[in-house]
């Protein structure tokens, strides 16, 4: 597949900036593999989907507020600082984006926040954006945690072109967040309620938990036209022992198993027996799906509808079929479906 076949084109107006006003009644598009038939329903209508037995997998992680600003020292220059991951704790080390970079370099003081009440040095350069930051705090950990969150956004997608809204600090984080350590939401998530999983659970259906730390990556693009020398930023991916027996014996016993977004896709599909079951695991993953590609775990999935050229939109066309998907792509078009981070839902079967 070349990269030029992911473009479609995506009128400005329908990418949501903001979530629906109740998690599960965003729209529906229902996409039926083996009959290529399409439904438009509403979220909360995915219970009629599901019977007794079968697993929805969620991803659990966390997202913190990723994104802060602050001065260069001596020039007071504005500078955006994108936390990406916690390198070492005890000395306050973290792996970073800078923007703009050209006006960063090592030994560079950064200060945050009313009255400088949080700073930072350079001391290392890791890619031509990224640094490695040192914040010169003296207190507890746990004080300092809270003060660099409490400085901390929530890092919108950069395609949601507006200020980020205190709202947005629950809104962009699932009801069953609880690891932290991602610095964007694993949006199929977001549209599931607490009222919609007891519904689930009232069917008898059964739910497995992974964790998988989605990091920038997902919004890189992708600069090469032959997709097979892409290369995908890694992310750290946890499978249980409890969640693979879940989803285990549910493919054993030949009910279905959905997976909650391309995050979890990602995960089921990194960590895979010869015997096609899932194993526990505890590493980071860079695995790129993009047709033609077959999948051993998941036969269900739920998503968002995704920017052009994106490798989300890769995998989302190598689970539904490269055709099927773009045909489908056309229609939320044209029903005017909401697209991005807060938008609506697909469901893959």
């Amino acid at each position: 597949m070349k990269l030029s076949q992911f473009r479609y084109t995506l009128p400005q107006e329908l990418i949501a900036l903001y979530p629906a006003p109740n998690r599960d009644e965003s729209r529906l598009f229902v996409v039926h593999r083996k009959t290529g038939k399409f439904e438009h329903r509403i979220f909360k209508d995915i219970v009629d989907y599901f019977d007794e037995h079968d697993v929805l997998v969620f991803n659990n992680t966390k997202v913190f507020p990723a994104r802060l600003y602050g001065n260069k020292e001596k020039t007071g220059a504005k500078i955006e600082v994108f936390l990406l991951r916690e390198l070492n704790r005890e000395q306050r080390l973290w792996d970073v984006l800078v923007d703009p970079a050209r006006k960063i370099r090592i030994d560079n003081k950064l200060y945050f926040g009313e009255n400088d009440v949080l700073v930072a040095e350079v001391i290392d350069n890791t890619t031509s954006r990224g640094r490695t930051l040192r914040f010169l705090y003296d207190g507890p950990y746990e004080e300092f945690k809270k003060t660099l969150y409490s400085l901390g956004e929530t890092p919108l997608p950069k395609f949601i072109n507006r200020k980020v809204e205190p709202e947005d600090r629950e809104r962009y984080q699932t009801i069953f967040a609880k690891h932290e350590g991602a610095v964007a939401a694993p949006t199929a998530g977001l549209h599931f309620s607490r009222e919609l999983l007891k519904r689930l659970e009232i069917r008898g259906v059964e739910f497995a938990e992974i964790t998988l730390h989605v990091g920038l990556g997902i919004f890189r693009s992708v600069d090469v036209e032959d997709l097979t020398k892409h290369k995908v930023d890694s992310e750290r991916i946890i499978i249980t022992e409890e969640a693979a027996r879940i989803v285990n014996k549910a493919k054993a016993e030949k009910h279905k198993i959905c997976a909650v977004g391309t995050s979890v896709v990602k995960t089921l599909e990194s960590s895979v027996s010869t015997e096609g079951f899932l194993k526990p695991y505890d590493g980071w993953t860079n695995k790129f799906i993009f047709p033609p590609y077959e999948f051993r775990i998941p036969d269900m999935m739920i998503t968002n509808f995704h920017m052009p050229y994106s490798t989300l939109l890769m995998m989302v066309a190598a689970f539904a079929g490269y055709d099927l998907c773009f045909e489908a792509y056309k229609a939320a078009v044209k029903e005017k479906y909401r697209f991005g981070s807060y938008g609506d839902a697909m469901l893959i079967i």
